[in-house]
């Protein structure tokens, strides 16, 4: 907004406030809302030690600014405990979003963060694979909440504009209760079909697969590693594939065909708060298979998981896979170019493609046995059905597929 001129823009705006327990005091509060001819669109109430805090959904007027909200509130005796921006999945009562988020987890394997989120109204959430330093569920009254489901995974959920409350903490247990007992819970390694029957794992990385994703450097060409990396040197420092694996501003997610190592995606949290670079390296001999587009789908989840609005990858000016690769994703895509790159600006909340588009699909998670020692032994030298584009050996990540597991077809990149 310039100076001397006002935005003509309706804006909503959620806050939480307490207030004197007497009666008719929010009633004076609205009034004067009112007064600035800002509406009340929705109003809770949350129990919290003590008393209650009110929650309102605020459309202001052209001109009116979150403080003069925070003043009328604090006319009336109250205190604003925290005010952001809202939209209009804000509406939603909390016991409705609560039901819908544990119905999307139990459709969607592997979706807890998703699901937390909603029902935490978090600005992030995230696992943390190796939960032993994690207390089992934070004190309330922080910004910050960990909850270890029964199998050891720890989810870390943030939130800056309000401290969570303990009946947030109570939903957010309960559903990490409801989906422990269905075995949804636990953030696992997911199995693919391509379209000639070949089996895959989509899986995070680590800093074991360091000689498996220099392999899949290797047997990449010159051409793919400088599209994909801007770079086609094969061979890198072991320090720099630790990094490739574990950054410590992101997201690893590889792709695995029995012992082999197909394809990487990396999701690297940037200098903006809600965007985060993406980029994707598939092997030749598996483009245009659809694990590109899987790979990107998987990234994209875990992108609105965490809180991020957009993705950024960067490609050569004439390189154009990434854009199709979103769009199969049914991802929203806009491209620029910027420092002699084609910038590919994407939005990860997107609408999930339907089976039969040609795009990547999700079959069941694997059992919650994948990479121990017993799966190994039990899958070794056990041959992949319909495997006609890897031959190679079972390996400990890649557990026999489920029965019920649905064909779905992979194509495209």
């Amino acid at each position: 907004m310039t100076l001397g001129r006002m935005d003509p823009t309706p804006k909503d705006w959620r806050l939480r406030v307490r207030l004197a327990d007497s009666p008719g005091t929010l009633a004076r509060v609205a009034i004067r809302l009112a007064d600035r001819d800002c509406n009340v669109l929705a109003l809770s109430v949350i129990p919290v030690p003590g008393g209650v805090i009110d929650e309102l959904v605020v459309r202001t007027a052209p001109g009116v600014l979150p403080a003069d909200l925070v003043e009328e509130v604090r006319a009336e005796g109250g205190r604003c405990v925290g005010i952001t921006a809202a939209d209009v999945r804000d509406l939603v009562d909390a016991p409705t979003a609560a039901l819908r988020a544990a119905a999307g987890a139990l459709r969607d394997p592997g979706g807890l963060c998703e699901a937390l989120r909603a029902v935490l109204g978090a600005d992030s959430v995230v696992v943390r694979p190796h939960a032993t330093d994690v207390l089992p569920d934070t004190p309330t009254g922080g910004h910050e909440v960990h909850l270890v489901a029964g199998n050891g995974v720890a989810v870390v959920a943030r939130r800056g504009w309000a401290p969570f409350t303990g009946v947030e903490l109570a939903r957010a247990r309960a559903l990490v209760d409801l989906l422990d007992r269905t075995g949804a819970a636990a953030p696992r390694p997911t199995a693919l079909l391509t379209g000639d029957g070949v089996a895959l794992v989509l899986r995070p990385g680590g800093a074991g697969d360091e000689a498996a994703v220099a392999e899949l450097r290797g047997r990449c060409s010159m051409r793919t590693l400088f599209d994909r990396c801007h770079s086609g040197v094969r061979t890198v420092p072991r320090r720099w594939l630790h990094r490739l694996l574990e950054p410590p501003r992101g997201t690893t997610v590889l792709a695995q065909c029995a012992d082999r190592v197909v394809a990487l995606g990396q999701l690297i949290r940037t200098a903006t708060p809600d965007t985060a670079e993406v980029s994707l390296l598939v092997e030749d001999a598996w483009q245009g298979r659809g694990v590109g587009t899987a790979l990107l789908a998987e990234l994209a989840r875990t992108a609105r998981a965490a809180g991020y609005r957009e993705l950024v990858g960067w490609c050569p000016p004439a390189e154009t896979a990434l854009v199709r690769t979103a769009h199969r994703a049914g991802l929203d895509v806009a491209v620029r170019r910027e420092d002699g790159l084609r910038r590919v600006s994407i939005t990860p909340a997107g609408v999930p493609p339907e089976p039969g588009e040609g795009v990547a699909h999700t079959g069941a998670p694997l059992p919650s046995t994948a990479g121990s020692p017993e799966a190994a032994s039990r899958s070794a030298n056990r041959p992949i059905p319909g495997n006609s584009g890897c031959d190679v050996r079972h390996g400990p990540a890649l557990e026999p597929l489920p029965n019920h597991l649905p064909a779905a077809k992979l194509e495209g990149r």
